[in-house]
Order: structure tokens, then C-alpha cells, then sequence
């Protein structure tokens, strides 16, 4: 029986990562973009995930998205497939992620259906899938979501640069990182970068800068929030889906749309990843108590007092 539509709906990767780091090793951890956003996400709302996966996917990563509320009607297993794989290293330098083996096994050929009751959702987030894939699943929302957020990689940058700027076009939002934005729009200003992003009829830009905190900028403001100073960092793989999962889930939580609700969105996002960054995979994160999120919250506004 399908459940209610979802606060937000979650476009991303599910996978199974190897993971080495200074500081220890995981093998076959939750992974993917679909999997961090959505339990980002699910400390504000409940969102649903639309991915696919292997009949080798572990039953118990399933069932530690839905103990947190997340809806799985959009996933599809797929018989006799294998879930997509990755495997990682991270050295001294954590905001560099050496790639030792990527398998997109099920991923390669995934189309992405929306189940009916995805459809009327207000809040879209469209993470880190082929732009044409992006396109077609805002093509299956019944209505315009109140709010898009899209993200993307360098790999799509370089090979199909015209369908990530369409999807930069159509929605509210796109997420990217500092280098991302350089190499789209060519230029090695990130304030450049942003006011070709505001061009493409989007309101609001936003650039992540890592463990430097993010940027954002309209046409007549900009505002810089700052990166939490971590003094553990254990695995900073999924960081940047936990902030984007967090920024929608809040925002799906108070469905006002403004500026002043975005510094705010963008700093509880900042949290949130940062508390990923300290432990693997989803670890830390099912630690993590509302208390804590508001403790660190508080702290990160006294870092920008002045």
C-alpha cells in the first residue's frame, strides 16, 4: 500500500561504499546521494527517495531509512542486479576524495518513475543523476514544485554541459560547489560564477565551499556562512548531500520561501554535514539528537557575530 506524499521528494543514488580514511575503513556502508540527503532531510520532514537498487542491497540499510520516516515507495529493486558500488581513499587532505573503483551496475541504465503519490509533492530536490534524468523527473511532477533544488558533478559539466544548464534553468536552485561552478560558467570568480547562475532565472545562488561553509547570493545581497570548525573528521563522503537533504527538509518544513529563511536553512545544512563528517557513513548521524543539532546551531551563530 502506497503511503502519503512525501513533505520532499529525493532524486539520488543508493549504494554501497568501501571507504579508507586516516582515521579507519568501512566496506559495503550505505552510500549514494539518495541515502545521505534523504536522512538529512528527515530531522526536519519526511521525505521520500526515488533510486534504484540490487537484489544485493542489505535489508537492514532499508530499514534504518524507514525507522527515521523515510519513504522507500520510490525505490526499485531490481532482480538478479547489483547495487552501485563505490570505493574511495581519503587522505590527510579530507577535501579530497581519490576514487579507487566506481561499478554503477543498476545505476547505468536507470529510468526514474515517480509513484503517484510523489507527484503532488511541494518540495523537489534532483541530486546527483544524469541531467537528462533530472529533466524527465520534473517533467513527471503533476504540478510545479513549490521549491527545486538540483545538484550535479564535474563529470556531467564536462560531457553534457548544455542539459546541466537547462536543468540550472528550470530550477529554483542549483547546487554546486566552488570548482563545479568555475568550470560551468568558466571563470575562476565565484562571484561571477553566481551571477551567471542568477541569470538563468533563478532567485537565489548557492556555492559550497566544503569545510569553508557555503555562499549565497541573490541580486542584491550575499551572504558567506561559515564552516563548523571540526576537530574530528572521520569520512566526509555524503557532506555535501547531507547539507543539500538538510537545507530542502527544512525548508519542506516551513514552506516560506525568503532570504531570511534561507541563511537560516543554510546554517541548520551546514550542521548537519558537519556532524556527518564525523563518523562513517550514516553513523553519526543516527547518534544525533535535536539538542545537539540546536547546541551547534547556536554555536555556528556566534561564529559570525561580530
Amino acid at each position: 500500500m502506497l503511503m502519503a506524499t512525501p513533505d520532499l521528494v529525493i532524486i539520488g543514488s543508493m549504494g554501497l561504499d568501501d571507504v579508507k580514511t586516516p582515521f579507519g575503513e568501512v566496506k559495503n556502508a550505505l552510500g549514494g546521494s539518495a541515502s545521505y540527503a534523504s536522512y538529512a532531510a528527515s530531522f526536519f520532514s519526511k521525505p521520500g527517495i526515488v533510486s534504484v537498487i540490487g537484489d544485493d542491497f542489505p535489508q537492514g540499510h532499508l530499514e534504518l531509512l524507514q525507522k527515521r520516516g523515510i519513504n522507500l515507495d520510490g525505490i526499485e529493486k531490481k532482480a538478479n542486479g547489483k547495487t552501485f558500488r563505490w570505493n574511495g581513499l581519503y587522505e590527510y587532505d579530507v577535501n579530497v576524495a581519490h576514487t579507487l573503483k566506481t561499478e554503477l551496475n543498476v545505476l547505468a541504465d536507470f529510468k526514474p518513475k515517480l509513484p503517484e503519490n510523489y507527484r503532488d509533492s511541494e518540495f523537489l530536490f534532483l541530486g546527483n543523476v544524469p541531467p537528462e534524468e533530472q529533466l524527465d523527473v520534473l517533467s513527471q511532477m503533476r504540478a510545479r514544485p513549490k521549491l527545486t533544488v538540483s545538484d550535479t558533478m564535474d563529470f556531467y559539466i564536462k560531457s553534457k554541459k548544455e542539459k546541466v544548464l537547462e536543468v540550472v534553468k528550470k530550477a529554483d536552485i542549483a547546487l554546486m560547489n566552488d570548482s563545479e561552478a568555475r568550470m560551468l560558467f568558466n571563470t575562476h570568480n565565484l562571484i561571477k560564477a553566481a551571477r551567471e547562475i542568477l541569470k538563468l532565472d533563478s532567485e537565489y545562488a548557492i556555492i559550497k565551499k566544503g569545510e569553508h561553509g557555503a555562499l549565497l547570493f541573490t541580486d542584491h545581497s550575499h551572504f558567506s556562512a561559515p564552516g563548523y570548525p571540526l576537530e574530528d573528521v572521520v569520512d566526509p563522503t555524503g557532506c555535501g548531500d547531507c547539507f543539500a537533504g538538510a537545507l530542502m527538509g527544512y525548508f519542506a518544513s516551513h514552506k516560506e520561501i525568503s532570504e531570511a529563511r534561507f541563511r537560516k536553512g543554510i546554517i541548520y545544512a551546514s550542521v548537519i554535514a558537519s556532524f556527518n563528517a564525523e563518523g562513517f557513513s550514516l553513523s553519526r548521524l543516527q547518534r544525533l539528537t535535536n539538542d545537539e543539532i540546536e547546541k551547534r546551531y547556536g554555536e555556528m551563530k556566534k561564529i559570525v557575530e561580530f
